[in-house]
């Protein structure tokens, strides 16, 4: 299907992400433009007024005119079917992430790792400190940085990415014809400039409206294999966005601050109730995500050339590398080792950061 239906398809009243996804999947080389009114109906049933207007072409007429400002602005429309759509968002396990997206930049969306980090408008030095030193120590793990642009924390995560030379994309809940903060329209500006990317759901024109921000949220937390949340009150965008990133089983993480602070009362909250991971540096969350921590050049399937593992502590590392994650009981079996050697082994091994425990007490490699 042509670029303009699927922008068109957007614009047709009474269909919304899950809607268009559906229809994608029952018509996949079809363009639905052009689909006859009896498979219309087989799709809608008794939503006529939808069905009408595909058949009118409803949506044609403002999609002309937003293809004709993506072509000027040089914005890439992607719609879910494209290469070029990050696939973290079909992932996510949920019809609501955007059928189609405007990009503005040349950020790769499909990166091989990404972390977002998020907090308060109102963040304090604590909170800028040590998201500047968190972005610095990703450096060698080459992630991209994701955030939504806003005052406080997202600025503080952007400027710290530029800083440190990581690519970094903002979210924005609103049209790539403004930027809001307007404050911040000289860091968008840096952020295109140094191969980042403006990214939204919202064609031109759509006003500043504040029910979008949440909703922006819901595509931060989708684009990052983690979300790191720096400074939150006890209630918010941030603790939001941690939200919604755990319904998608993604890992969250929160920086931990003085009891006293306003600002790490959410941070605290979501360690306290198990709903993050505490997060002190760029290790804890290369660890926990099973990432080959800074410096360590042993792939996955070199596990066989780690000289620091024992005979036996490299029987367990050759039985996970075959079997991705088990539990205690199966890695003894495996190895015929007994519970309380493999439970000695498997601890040395969680020390030296060569294998991690993952929720219900499986254990998989870190390599």
């Amino acid at each position: 299907m042509e670029t303009l239906s699927q922008i068109a398809l957007t614009f047709t009243p009474g269909l919304g992400n899950a809607s268009i996804r559906r229809l994608i999947d029952l018509y996949p080389d079809e363009d639905i433009f052009s689909l006859p009114k009896s498979e219309l109906k087989t799709a809608f049933g008794t939503h006529q007024s939808i069905i009408d207007n595909i058949l009118n072409k409803s949506g044609f007429s403002r999609a002309e005119e937003e293809l004709r400002y993506c072509e000027q602005n040089h914005i890439r429309p992607l719609f879910f079917t494209s290469p070029d759509y990050p696939e973290r968002l079909n992932r996510a396990e949920t019809d609501d992430c955007p059928a189609l997206l405007y990009c503005l930049g040349s950020a790769n969306l499909n990166p091989e790792r990404s972390i977002a980090i998020v907090g308060t408008r109102r963040a304090t030095p604590y909170g800028r400190d040590n998201t500047d030193r968190l972005v610095r120590e990703l450096k060698p793990y080459n992630t991209p940085i994701i955030s939504g642009l806003a005052y406080g924390i997202d600025t503080a995560a952007h400027t710290a990415a530029l800083s440190h030379d990581l690519p970094t994309i903002a979210v924005l809940g609103h049209g790539l014809d403004r930027i809001y903060p307007a404050e911040n329209r000289p860091l968008a500006k840096r952020i295109l400039d140094a191969g980042g990317a403006l990214l939204t759901e919202y064609p031109n024109g759509t006003a500043i409206n504040p029910r979008y921000f949440p909703a922006r949220n819901r595509i931060i937390a989708a684009l990052a294999d983690t979300t790191v949340v720096v400074e939150a009150s006890e209630k918010g965008g941030a603790l939001i966005t941690a939200a919604i990133a755990a319904s998608y089983h993604r890992d969250v993480f929160a920086v931990p601050g003085r009891l006293s602070d306003t600002y790490s009362r959410g941070t605290l909250n979501l360690i306290a109730t198990n709903r993050a991971l505490l997060v002190r540096n760029a290790d804890d969350i290369a660890f926990q995500l099973g990432w080959p921590m800074a410096g360590q050049q042993t792939a996955l399937t070199g596990i066989e050339e780690t000289p620091h593992l024992s005979a036996d502590e490299q029987k367990i590392a050759n039985t996970l590398k075959d079997s991705g994650h088990l539990t205690l009981d199966e890695i003894a079996s495996a190895t015929s080792f007994s519970l309380p050697k493999t439970a000695s082994l498997l601890f040395n091994m969680e020390m030296a950061k060569v294998v991690r425990t993952l929720p219900g007490h499986l254990y998989q490699l870190c390599l």
